[in-house]
């Protein structure tokens, strides 16, 4: 190993601490790094991580009201009408079990709830009264933050949204703009990004990240954190992809858990002041799950995913507490600063 390494970190580390920023060339130089130089690079993301976020973690928590046979084609999801899976195909949950599963997520510790529904967008009439009677409902039901993802959104349904009551919203890039065309066909990057920009100006809190082991390069990968970085995104989920029998992406080979912890601590790197949550995929961590916070995570997501099982909640709350970390009650805060500004 090179003094050189561990000092070019450290020089990093200090620029940032000190509210600088890391260069795209030095990312991609430091997803490069040997295996071997990955304990000194988490503990620099670590500092930066309790610096700029603390030792609270946001946990949040999904429901997937709607599911299979999605018009779209990503290639790595079960749920796309394009695909063979095994996915489970159902309407609109009720308003009522809704409700019941994000109080059970509020019990758990989870600050934010998303209503998570197949498609290109909100489309017609029926869709919203269906997601008007859900967010009344939580609200009337629940302090939980309320979010959703429902697809690609214009500047006219955000606001309309946020009028029913959604106080966050998620859409993923998924990956750099310059690998979409080997995920999606179905709609444009550049979709992706105006419905970001739609939710910003519309006053939402926006979750935006992607989907890292698809088949993406090293410099892709720090693309895509280049892009969140100049779009300002708050809350980054980081996914890692679960290959899915009869999916275009089913026979790729899952991320081995040094390369997830990695990639984790650079990302941590490049946006130093963003909410890093880890989700889909984590559990090809194995036994190193809980190293995902030293690596410079902030946030996770607990229970169930969309057509997966997630690891046992009584687990990860043990896992925080194990740590000495503690959920984030930030949802009232939150609301409080977003009225005012």
């Amino acid at each position: 190993m090179d003094n050189a390494c561990y000092q070019r970190i450290d020089s990093i580390t200090a620029r940032i601490l000190d509210g600088g920023e890391m260069s795209a060339d030095e990312a991609k130089w430091m997803i490069r790094l040997d295996d071997d130089y990955l304990p000194w690079l988490m503990a620099g993301a670590d500092r930066i991580r309790k610096t700029f976020r603390g030792n609270e973690i946001e946990v949040c928590a999904i429901s997937n009201v709607r599911s299979g046979n999605c018009s779209e084609n990503c290639s790595f999801c079960s749920q796309s009408g394009h695909h063979q899976t095994n996915a489970p195909v159902y309407n609109y949950i009720s308003s009522e079990e809704l409700s019941r599963q994000a109080r059970r997520a509020r019990e758990w510790g989870a600050s934010d709830f998303g209503v998570v529904s197949k498609g290109w967008g909100v489309r017609s009439d029926k869709e919203r009264k269906q997601l008007k009677d859900y967010f009344q409902t939580l609200e009337q039901t629940s302090d939980i933050g309320r979010c959703a993802s429902l697809g690609v959104l214009d500047a006219g349904t955000a606001v309309e949204l946020k009028a029913m009551g959604m106080e966050n919203y998620h859409h993923n890039l998924e990956c750099a703009e310059s690998f979409f065309d080997q995920v999606c066909t179905t709609h444009t990057y550049q979709e992706n990004i105006d419905t970001i920009r739609a939710a910003v100006a519309a006053g939402l809190r926006v979750c935006s990240g992607g989907i890292l082991g698809m088949g993406e390069s090293l410099d892709q990968r720090i693309e895509l954190a280049e892009t969140l970085r100049q779009l300002n995104v708050e809350s980054v989920p980081l996914n890692f992809l679960n290959p899915q029998q009869g999916t275009p992406f089913g026979g790729r080979t899952p991320m081995t858990p040094m390369e997830i912890l990695k990639c984790i601590a650079v990302f941590r790197y490049m946006l130093p002041r963003a909410e890093i949550r880890i989700a889909g995929g984590r559990q090809f961590l194995g036994d190193m799950q809980a190293m995902i916070f030293m690596a410079g995570a902030s946030g996770v997501m607990i229970g169930d995913y969309l057509t997966t099982k997630g690891r046992s909640v009584e687990d990860d709350l043990k896992m925080l507490s194990d740590l000495k970390l503690s959920p984030r009650e930030d949802t009232q805060q939150r609301r409080a600063k977003r009225a005012s500004a």
